[in-house]
């Protein structure tokens, strides 16, 4: 009895002894682990600090594959460079759901924001709080005013996109009639801007025949800007031209007159996506079009918000960055404020709409 309650002793303490060598071992390749992620981002430029850093866009809405495609090139660059990319879109283009997370990200401590904004100024104090509070902004695409940002990133100068638009649709529909203009919201300053330019370019003397009746909003919903469309059609029964410089207002238009049977008769140009607008290139609804690459204009954006957070730029005009496989690009002054350029605007036509419809 003496020598089995012994026997269980030994056994007890040699059961303890390897449990404690096995929480040991445990530990081990957990710190190995740990070093390890250090390593990673050390390859990455940065240490495990830089890491955990979280840049953030937040785009108009859901549903908008241009706004998708921004937010696919912010992803590429911000992942590129070794941080975390979150993307964010309310369901509805308003100021007030963009609010909502912008006070979301900023409880969030991420270290950038950047937005394309459903309104030049309702997004100040919201945007402030989230500067006041170390967090850098910038814009894309669609501007806030100069004291919501530090830098805003442009796709195209709005100048030469308004007056392309206007001689675009003029040749189409011979230097005469009545066109109309199909836009987003209309807060939306990047369309508000081009809208603009359109009717300066309008001014010149040359256009004296046509006239411009209506600016009509399709608020960047798809069933919206169909029916604003036709509400157009049929207001105007003698609309020789439409222009839409949104990539969903172009698309709906073009439904609109293939299903209505009105090609070559209603003449539509804007801004679009290729593999959006590829069907009524080919078919000769819309004889042209133009855009950017709205991959870029993200991926310019992921630079620089980097930048900004390294401080290698400040949003002052003359400071440059080196964009990845963009290059090297300068901030340049835009009003109060200043912005990063990306380019001019591309014209795409049936001689080059193939070789683009799978790209973007």
């Amino acid at each position: 009895m003496k020598k089995s309650k012994l026997l269980l002793t030994c056994l007890t303490v040699l059961l303890s002894l390897s449990m404690l060598a096995a929480c040991g071992g445990n530990n081990t390749p957990s710190n190995t682990n740990g070093g390890k992620g250090e390593n990673q981002a050390a390859n990455k430029g940065g240490d495990a600090t830089d890491a955990k850093k979280k840049y953030a866009i937040i785009f108009k809405n859901t549903g908008n594959p241009y706004g998708e495609k921004q937010m696919e090139g912010f992803k590429n660059a911000v992942e590129e460079l070794g941080y975390e990319a979150i993307l964010k879109a309310p369901d509805q283009p308003t100021a007030e759901a963009q609010i909502g997370m912008i006070e979301e990200l900023i409880s969030q401590k991420v270290d950038v924001i950047a937005i394309a904004a459903n309104d030049p100024d309702a997004l100040q104090p919201a945007l402030k709080k989230a500067m006041n509070q170390g967090i850098k902004v910038l814009s894309l695409d669609s501007a806030v005013n100069a004291a919501s940002r530090m830098v805003h990133v442009n796709q195209a100068d709005p100048e030469r996109i308004g007056r392309t638009l206007i001689q675009g649709v003029s040749e189409m529909i011979g230097g005469e009639g009545e066109i109309a203009i199909l836009s987003a919201t209309s807060q939306a300053t990047n369309q508000n801007t081009w809208i603009e330019w359109m009717k300066k370019e309008l001014e010149d003397s040359k256009y004296s025949k046509i006239k411009l009746v209506k600016v009509a909003y399709g608020d960047d919903l798809r069933d919206k800007s169909v029916s604003e469309t036709e509400a157009l059609l049929k207001s105007y029964p003698n609309l020789k031209g439409i222009i839409a410089p949104t990539t969903v207002g172009i698309a709906a238009a073009g439904k609109v007159l293939t299903d209505k049977g009105l090609k070559g008769k209603v003449q539509l140009t804007g801004l679009g996506l290729p593999s959006e607008m590829a069907e009524y290139i080919e078919s000769g609804v819309c004889q042209w079009m133009y855009l950017w690459n709205p991959i870029d204009v993200g991926y310019l954006s992921g630079f620089a918000a980097d930048a900004l957070v390294k401080g290698t730029i400040s949003g002052k005009v003359g400071d440059k960055l080196t964009a990845g496989k963009l290059g090297e690009k300068e901030v340049v002054k835009d009003g109060d404020g200043s912005q990063i350029m990306l380019g001019d605007p591309f014209k795409f036509d049936a001689s080059n709409i193939a070789e683009w419809k799978g790209v973007y």
